[in-house]
């Protein structure tokens, strides 16, 4: 095992920041997750760890070590790859081997790591059949063993289950909980999935255009997230965000307005803009507000488009006279709209008038201008004791 630092680590082409001044530290034994859209750094961040892309500027530490000019043979770190990558003319023993094998290690040795890393990821009985023989999970497995046999003291995952089906997915994430319990390594994983991001790591590190947003663990990053980016990425469906200002009395957006003290409001004043947001699980029918400790006064509304889930059931609904559903690429974000989770026996039909409320103590204040958080939790209402105020981002 060994800690990784990331030291301002920046990484540029040409005229393109990929990773810009990202300093962060994961423990010994620590599971950290990657995680942002496409494009936003965390693949060439995971690379800069493994010493396959040099930093322009910063410094990468493995334990004590200054690894920044390290070979990636020299480090002690093992990558997975969203492309499995084996050998098809190489049965599994000798794809797992291949390694140790190039490394000169004895017969006697080699066949003790194979045999040790195959009971691992349960691979046992299966050494002298060829990848064409493997489904995609055990093809995969094959891949975690060829690194475990390493004893690397960092496991670097770079999507490694992004080809698989939805099913399978699920299955691997166990898989890989019950390998980091196992070997109790540190594993710095890669992903755009926040389902994996949220179930398998002790914390999780979001990025956006090159920039860390936020690094904390993942309930912290869904209850008190740092700004408006990190709100809006995690959790699906998207957090449901709503322009306003903040007035004598509170927030005062263009459908509704949320009683609150502008004073208990951190380094903001009546009259500047802010930014509302609220999970969809947080806003209730009136029909069932005697669930809600500090609802908000009600909000009308028109039930739009329906999407039963299973388990759950999305509400679309319209807050404007004569609006439409948002065709955008973020309907969240539409001044007119809020989605509503309910349960999927909730009495409510498509064009039905509805009251709805939200659930106070879980709405979340952003600085328009900036992104930053400035409340999570309105509790105070005007005049009354202040709110509770977002934890520092770790970052």
């Amino acid at each position: 095992m060994a800690r990784v630092r990331l030291e301002h680590v920046t990484k540029r082409y040409e005229d393109v920041t990929a990773v810009d001044d990202i300093s962060m530290e994961i423990e010994d034994g620590e599971f950290v997750t990657f995680v942002g859209p496409s494009g936003c750094g965390k693949s060439t961040t995971m690379e800069t760890v493994a010493g396959l892309t040099r930093p322009t500027e910063g410094e990468v530490y493995i334990g004590d070590d200054n690894v920044t000019t390290l070979a990636p043979k020299d480090r002690g770190v093992a990558m997975v790859f969203q492309n499995i990558a084996l050998f098809p003319h190489m049965d599994v023993f000798e794809n797992i081997s291949f390694g140790l094998r190039l490394r000169k290690y004895d017969d006697e040795e080699i066949q003790r790591r194979v045999e040790q890393a195959a009971d691992i990821v349960q691979l046992e009985g299966m050494l002298d059949r060829m990848p064409d023989e493997m489904s995609g999970g055990q093809r995969q497995r094959v891949a975690i063993a060829r690194a475990i046999v390493r004893n690397p003291d960092v496991f670097l995952m770079d999507e490694p289950l992004a080809n698989l089906d939805a099913k399978l997915r699920v299955h691997m994430r166990t898989e890989l909980q019950r390998l980091h319990r196992e070997l109790d390594t540190t594993i710095i994983y890669v992903t755009h999935d926040q389902a994996e991001a949220m179930t398998m790591s002790d914390r999780i590190a979001v990025l956006n255009a090159g920039e860390l947003q936020q690094i904390a663990p993942p309930l912290t990053c869904y209850n008190e997230p740092a700004n408006r980016f990190v709100a809006g990425f995690i959790g699906s469906p998207s957090m449901n965000f709503a322009e306003g200002e903040l007035v004598e009395d509170g927030v005062r957006t263009k459908n509704f307005h949320v009683d609150l003290d502008p004073g208990n409001v951190p380094g903001m004043t009546v009259g500047d803009a802010v930014t509302l947001g609220v999970r969809p699980e947080d806003v209730h029918l009136t029909t069932a507000a005697d669930t809600v400790a500090q609802p908000t006064d009600p909000i009308d509304a028109r039930s739009d488009v329906i999407e039963p889930m299973g388990d759950e059931m999305f509400v679309y609904l319209l807050l404007a006279e004569g609006a439409e559903r948002s065709m955008e690429e973020d309907p969240s974000s539409s001044a007119d709209q809020l989605l509503m989770s309910v349960t999927p026996d909730t009495p409510i039909e498509e064009g039905q008038n509805v009251d709805v409320v939200l659930d106070r103590s879980k709405i979340h204040l952003f600085e328009t201008a900036t992104g930053q958080a400035l409340l999570h939790g309105i509790t105070n209402l005007s005049g009354r004791d202040s709110g509770t105020t977002p934890t520092e981002a770790d970052s």
